[in-house]
């Protein structure tokens, strides 16, 4: 699971910063591509018109709660967003970590609390082996297609689509067999739960 390790690194603040700082003009020229306005891009991810702006012009810093909505609104991946470079690329400072076949990149590095990772599933046929576990977990898949069996549920969800669960819940997930999948994965060992906002709900008319 991608979730039972955690690696701290180190001397690596440089190379953030200089992705952060180019998250910006990336969001905005990624949205004028798509002849979308920022009133239009808040409508679809719930986020206000100033906190778009912001991020655009470097007044605030991106986090994952702001940009996976952006990235589903846009219908791209998060890592074109983020213009991370490819697995595999020397530059890459974060060091992937290889498990049963499975390629992981950390990407948080503070010990304890959220872990996030970058999941890199290989084609393969893979019986599912339900396990439970303390802990909540949120997939959200970034290309491919990745099978999930949760309970009762074995569900495919697709580049685009998210899931999240209680992993105190029977749960497994993998290969389809079909072709690769990658994805984000995002893990709170004590039940904390992931939260990105969406578009509110209209409020309804009448009280109850």
């Amino acid at each position: 699971m991608a979730h039972e390790e955690s690696h701290t690194h180190e001397g690596d603040d440089g190379g953030t910063d200089q992705v952060l700082t180019a998250v910006g003009p990336r969001l905005r020229a990624i949205r004028k591509e798509r002849g979308a306005t920022l009133a239009g891009l808040s409508a679809a991810t719930g986020i206000s018109v100033s906190t778009l702006s912001r991020l655009e012009s470097g007044g605030r810093k991106p986090s994952l709660e702001l940009l996976l909505p952006i990235a589903r609104a846009h219908q791209v991946p998060l890592d074109e967003l983020v213009g991370a470079p490819p697995v595999g690329d020397p530059r890459v400072r974060a060091k992937p970590i290889v498990r049963h076949g499975r390629t992981m990149v950390p990407l948080t590095r503070q010990p304890g609390g959220l872990q996030a990772y970058k999941v890199i599933e290989p084609q393969r046929a893979a019986e599912p082996d339900p396990r439970t576990h303390e802990g909540y977990e949120w997939l959200y898949v970034l290309s491919g297609r990745l099978r999930l069996v949760l309970g009762e549920h074995d569900v495919v969800l697709t580049a685009g689509e998210a899931a999240e669960f209680d992993t105190r819940v029977p749960h497994w997930f993998g290969s389809t067999g079909e072709g690769p999948a990658e994805f984000l994965s995002l893990f709170g060992p004590q039940g904390e739960r992931m939260h990105v906002r969406a578009k509110p709900k209209k409020r309804s008319t009448t009280e109850d």
